[in-house]
């Protein structure tokens, strides 16, 4: 495998989504296939979350492994070119997450946070555990690799 040039990787980087991703994309199409009515990306709220459901005072985010660092999974990796930075980078992008949830939590809602690779694993048990935990009044879901919900973030 060849590692990218600096250009290279820039020009990588720069092609990668902060929303509408497929995992959020799939994870939308299956909830609404559903019957569940959402609003995405609502900038009023910390973070953007990427689905809000008002009707349930609920948001899910749909992160990315390794954007937003999910720990213990294989797609969890880190460049080894400039690592200092993307440490830095990693933690900022951790942190700002907890904060958002926090501060979202304080605020009455519940949140849920959707791994990319459960989404890879699989979608439709995914969505699934998502409506039980919409139906449910557990304040907190996260969804990982091994397809299990958890509750706590």
């Amino acid at each position: 495998m060849r590692i990218p040039t600096t250009p290279q990787r820039s020009r990588m980087m720069s092609g990668i989504r902060g929303k509408n991703t497929l995992p959020e994309r799939t994870l939308r199409s299956l909830l609404f296939a559903r019957g569940f009515r959402y609003r995405v990306h609502v900038r009023k709220l910390p973070g953007s979350p990427d689905l809000v459901f008002p009707k349930y005072r609920a948001v899910v985010f749909v992160h990315g492994c390794f954007w937003h660092r999910h720990e213990g999974c294989h797609y969890t990796t880190t460049p080894r070119a400039n690592e200092e930075f993307w440490q830095q980078k990693f933690q900022g992008n951790v942190a700002r997450d907890k904060r958002h949830v926090e501060t979202l939590r304080s605020l009455g809602w519940r949140v849920a946070i959707v791994w990319e690779c459960a989404m890879r694993r699989s979608a439709q048990e995914t969505a699934r555990l998502v409506e039980d935990w919409l139906h449910g009044n557990e304040e907190s879901l996260m969804i990982g690799q091994s397809v299990s919900a958890s509750n706590g973030t």
